[in-house]
């Protein structure tokens, strides 16, 4: 039997204890009431008592986002709303996060995406590169980004047909979005697709994230497939991509030479920025024009008709010079040009070598920045 003090003062403790208890902090110890309460204990006035623990503390809070926020790179903001919506569960939270993502990533996709990285993956015969952008090159550098790159360029290098022999050819973002990738990432793991994994990127980075474009050259003849990328944060990733196949003749010439000339050859792609292989692929009408703005420039000096035939000639070589990839000056020894350079190679290996096939890719080539003069007057 109790008194009647002992009585009031259970029954108090009782309401307290089925009356959720609101703090600043915006948890209660009702939520936690079941994880929280110890064993009882008996006091030596025969009274049961329960010891309350407050694990929800501010800093078991803290924890929470700590964790989440590594685990998804998402803004702390959405993080935390994410946490108190799901009652401060982790995975829940975590869940919550990845479905969110997907209108946060659709509310981007309308921004302008002009940065971002070249990503390139290759094996003996083939070489394969993407483009993938990015609002800001902040987002450029992180890893989760780059990670993501990676990625996708050797998926489009896997993904490429059997059936293609040689030659160099586009790699669209409609052939590989529906693809999935087995991702092995601490913040993107698990496979999807990689119209998923992008947009959950997206959300992570809280910018808008594409797959502009990529390309692949394949190569079916005995020689060497040669690459470079520049400004390069990591092997495999970089913002200008040279490639390069050299093929030769004699299938069982040694290929070291080769290799050599080839890593020089793709450097000399990104830097001299040529535009076809040989004269014989400049367009006619491209030579016309050109020819006809020479000839405007020559007259206007006023000299004789033979001297600016002369003169008209003269920049007419000086402009294959510039756009074709066998008539540039080799950028290692300005002394010969790569035709040159070619012919020399072949005779140290004993057989003819020539270049198959070449490509310039550089990130956000033809792409308008948010934070260019006209685009900011078209905003005003």
């Amino acid at each position: 039997m109790f008194s009647g003090g002992a009585k009031q003062s259970i029954e108090i403790l009782c309401r307290r204890l089925s009356t959720p208890i609101h703090s600043r902090y915006g948890y209660s110890t009702q939520a936690y009431r079941e994880t929280i309460i110890s064993e009882p204990k008996t006091t030596g006035t025969g009274l049961f008592v329960r010891k309350y623990s407050n694990d929800a503390s501010p800093s078991d809070h803290m924890n929470l986002i700590k964790k989440l926020r590594e685990r998804t790179s998402a803004p702390i903001k959405e993080v935390k709303s994410a946490l108190v919506d799901c009652n401060w569960d982790l995975e829940a939270a975590q869940k919550e996060l990845r479905k969110r993502g997907i209108v946060l990533a659709s509310k981007k996709s309308s921004r302008t995406a002009a940065e971002g990285l070249l990503a390139l993956a290759q094996n003996e015969t083939k070489a394969a590169v993407i483009e993938l952008n990015c609002e800001t090159d902040f987002v450029a550098r992180n890893e989760i980004f780059q990670y993501l790159a990676s990625s996708l360029a050797k998926l489009a290098l896997s993904a490429e047909s059997s059936e293609q022999l040689s030659g160099t050819f586009p790699v669209g973002p409609h052939s590989l979005q529906d693809l999935k990738i087995n991702f092995d990432h601490p913040k993107l793991n698990g496979e999807r697709t990689v119209e998923n994994a992008i947009t959950e990127v997206a959300a992570m980075m809280g910018e808008n994230i594409k797959l502009r474009r990529g390309f692949a050259m394949s190569m079916s003849k005995h020689g060497v497939m040669s690459t470079y990328l520049h400004t390069c944060p990591q092997p495999g990733l970089g913002r200008i991509a040279g490639i390069l196949s050299l093929e030769v003749e004699d299938e069982n010439a040694s290929l070291d030479a080769v290799q050599r000339v080839g890593s020089e050859l793709a450097m000399h792609v990104v830097a001299a920025k040529p535009l076809v292989l040989t004269k014989e692929l400049v367009s006619s009408d491209a030579v016309q024009n050109e020819r006809e703005i020479l000839k405007s420039q020559a007259e206007s000096s006023g000299r004789p008709q033979a001297a600016i035939e002369k003169m008209v000639e003269g920049r007419l070589r000086k402009y294959f010079e510039e756009v074709v990839l066998m008539e540039q000056k080799f950028i290692v020894n300005d002394t010969v040009n790569v035709k040159t350079l070619l012919n020399d190679l072949s005779k140290e290996v004993g057989s003819p070598v020539k270049i198959g096939n070449f490509l310039r890719v550089e990130v956000g080539e033809g792409l308008q920045r948010a934070d260019a003069p006209e685009a900011l007057a078209q905003a005003a």
